[in-house]
């Protein structure tokens, strides 16, 4: 009798199904049974992570705010022409280092010049006269002595003298002033410094009113430091100031020396000013730089910045507790502060003595058994 090969085939797939689920289901009892028995395991069986503890550690902190100030000069000059003209001359560059008296710009003198000339004449005419008025007293006098002529004639010459005498003396005093306002064609620095920007070139015609350039004496800063008005009540004289870099690190310090009595009504500010030794040269005339006031200090606790993790935007940090006398890793949710150093100031989380972990914390998981190292 021929076989049925077609049903043949169908009980050979139905055979090979069957034992694809025995191995199936025999692979999940294994793993049910390694699971059971590692559950089943005591925790002195477990292996505790190696990790690196650090004690949080209580410092004193400074309560601080930091705010954007301007560094101006305490001993700056503006120069600005005193007599109108064009110049002709400018002997310095910006950022030149110049004495007190160097002669900075010339303004052309030329007119000037031709006026002290003319007084000078003037009065050298005067002198002429002068010694003419003279001789004719002189002259007068002998002859009243000797009776020719009246006492009205003496008086007369003695006026004429005299008022030659007053005349000379004006002329000179005239001459004088023109010979001062000379000077001033000459653009001097009042004491040494560094010369500033200058905006104005050879040929072009100055008045009284046009900013020539500016003379800094370095060593002597001044902060300006606007405060909101929020904080003035805590605003005090003397209380101290720092003027710190794009890092964070101290370049200067300082202490209130100025506290406005006003409030900007522009920006609701108080002004803020601050002396600042500068006698390095690092800070310059109208930099803007930031000024950290210190509006107190207490002690907080402290944590290495390597030990914390921010997740979703919030900090965490491991923290090692003694649990039936093994340590036990929990995640602590923290508030963080400004950083000092390389340690974060710790608001909220972790109190003084807690046992941080500062290594291996991407290994651990919440309940894990730790070993300190180290």
């Amino acid at each position: 009798m021929p076989q049925d090969w077609s049903t043949s085939a169908e009980e050979n797939k139905l055979v090979r199904a069957l034992g694809l689920g025995c191995l199936l289901v025999a692979a999940m009892v294994s793993a049910a049974c390694s699971n059971a028995s590692v559950k089943g395991a005591s925790p002195q069986d477990v292996p505790s992570i190696p990790v690196k503890i650090e004690v949080a550690r209580s410092v004193p902190l400074s309560d601080t705010t930091e705010y954007v100030a301007t560094l101006k000069s305490r001993d700056s000059a503006i120069l600005m022409p005193q007599v109108e003209g064009q110049i002709t001359e400018i002997r310095v560059r910006s950022g030149d280092h110049i004495s007190a008296g160097a002669i900075m710009m010339q303004i052309d003198p030329a007119k000037q010049q031709a006026t002290v000339t003319s007084q000078e004449n003037a009065k050298a005419a005067q002198l002429a006269n002068l010694k003419l008025s003279q001789q004719q007293y002189e002259r007068t006098s002998g002859l009243y002595a000797a009776g020719v002529v009246s006492k009205q004639d003496l008086d007369q010459a003695k006026a004429a003298l005299d008022a030659a005498q007053a005349q000379l003396q004006s002329m000179d005093a005239q001459v004088r002033e023109q010979q001062v306002q000379l000077h001033y064609y000459n653009v001097v620095a009042l004491w040494a410094g560094i010369v500033g920007d200058i905006p104005v070139r050879v040929g072009d015609r100055v008045t009284t009113t046009t900013m020539l350039t500016t003379v800094d004496k370095p060593g002597s800063l001044e902060a300006y430091i606007y405060v909101p008005v929020e904080k003035s009540s805590q605003l005090k004289a003397d209380m101290p100031v720092q003027i710190v870099d794009g890092t964070g690190n101290v370049m200067a310090d300082s202490r209130v020396s100025f506290l406005s009595p006003q409030v900007d009504n522009t920006t609701q500010t108080v002004l803020v000013k601050a002396r600042i030794a500068n006698n390095e040269d690092k800070l310059r005339n109208l930099q803007f730089i930031r000024a950290r006031m210190i509006w107190g200090t207490r002690q907080g606790p402290v944590v290495p910045v390597l030990a914390v993790t921010r997740i979703g935007g919030q900090y965490f940090a491991f923290v090692a507790e003694d649990q039936n006398g093994k340590l036990v890793a929990h995640q602590k949710p923290l508030r963080v502060g400004e950083m000092v150093g390389n340690d974060y100031v710790v608001l909220e989380g972790i109190k003084p003595g807690d046992k941080v972990i500062v290594s291996g914390t991407q290994f651990l998981v919440d309940g894990a058994q730790v070993a300190p190292q180290g």
